[in-house]
């Protein structure tokens, strides 16, 4: 049975006092809370009737605290800002063995087949994004570009496009280390132009290494600024909440800024296909037919072009072995003849075998 303590008969001061010399420390505290709440308040303030007193204000106006005495010193002060401080590793045309050792090492769910290609994963995305594809409408291309309904370009302001622009920026900045590529496209040394990728992913670098032309060590030291520049920052996505957005993917392209900005997708077709846009602007101002076809070479020196759709045979026609194959996809018709555009062939291997597509078929190896 619990009992609780009476309190004596004529209960005083004086027994409250004899209570707390038993509980010295109940006492002080008791004493503190008193002072803090009944004192005066000049610099103080307490927000509870007893615990920590907080200094409002300058602290030098509270009590002086012991100085210790120190030699001073003079700190040179940088003019930078956080991301001065960060450096991140540029890989510039990076061989496919070295692009190679960089995946394999870095990027998970990369492995050499059996035949020495590399295989890769592309994310999400197996497949391009044209809904979410979209071109700045200026003046210049407001009249330029075919625009409005049945039109396959979807427009979008500057404004939107530099804040897209600046957001793959520094996630790039953010990386410990981006692939460059400075390549060409164009085999008519008179009309071909000068590109450079900027890329998260070794196996990009290596998709452009392949579908662009390449330049010789002269070439590449005398290569200059280009004409058009690829911000790759597929691995990370745009803002959903940025005008004209539709998803976390978006594909931008600035022909008069000659850029190109890939958030949100890490398919590697997105650069080859936006190129290939930007040679349907450019090369008919120079009075040239830019074509979406296939094409080989007779021994006599008869050319074939082949016409389709993505998926409809270009590259299974042009890549007849009795005939020169000239490319599988991408071609410019001008005064001097057919070139190709791309450096390289970009073949589906779904039910690919080597009595059908033999060329192909030994294609498949290493670099590629």
């Amino acid at each position: 049975m619990n009992r609780r303590r009476q309190k004596p008969a004529g209960y005083t001061r004086k027994w409250r006092a004899a209570r707390d010399k038993n509980r010295p420390h109940r006492a002080e505290k008791a004493t503190l809370c008193r002072k803090q709440s009944t004192g005066k308040r000049s610099g103080h303030v307490s927000t509870l009737s007893c615990g920590p007193k907080l200094i409002r204000g300058d602290p030098t106006s509270a009590a002086k605290v012991a100085h210790v005495p120190h030699t001073p010193t003079s700190v040179p002060v940088a003019d930078v800002s956080d991301s001065g401080l960060k450096f991140t590793h540029i890989l510039h045309n990076l061989s496919p063995a070295e692009l190679y050792e960089q995946a394999i090492k870095y990027e998970k769910g990369s492995f050499v087949t059996s035949t020495g290609a590399l295989a890769t994963l592309s994310g999400a995305k197996t497949g391009r994004s044209p809904k979410d594809k979209r071109v700045v409408k200026d003046e210049t291309t407001a009249s330029e570009l075919w625009w409005g309904k049945g039109s396959p370009n979807i427009e979008m302001d500057e404004q939107t496009f530099l804040v897209n622009r600046e957001r793959a920026v520094d996630y790039l900045n953010s990386l410990d280390k981006v692939f460059v590529n400075d390549q060409y496209l164009n085999w008519d040394p008179e009309n071909r132009i000068k590109v450079r990728i900027v890329s998260a992913r070794a196996y990009h670098s290596l998709f452009m290494h392949n579908m662009c032309i390449r330049p010789t060590p002269e070439e590449l030291e005398n290569f200059g600024t280009p004409d058009f520049t690829i911000y790759n920052a597929g691995k990370f996505p745009c803002n959903r909440y940025t005008h004209y957005m539709t998803s976390s993917t978006s594909i931008d392209i600035n022909l008069g800024r000659r850029e190109m900005v890939i958030l949100g997708t890490q398919y590697a077709g997105e650069m080859k296909k936006g190129l290939f846009g930007v040679m349907h602007y450019l090369m008919p101002k120079r009075k040239i037919l830019s074509l979406h076809s296939g094409c080989n070479m007779g021994k006599e020196g008869d050319v074939a072009l082949f016409f389709g759709l993505s998926g409809t045979g270009k590259t299974t026609l042009s890549t007849d072995h009795n005939r020169y194959l000239i490319g599988d996809d991408e071609h410019c018709w001008s005064d001097a003849g057919v070139s190709n555009i791309e450096g390289g062939c970009y073949a589906k291997c779904i039910d690919l075998s080597r009595e059908k597509e033999p060329d192909i078929w030994n294609a498949i190896k290493f670099g590629t």
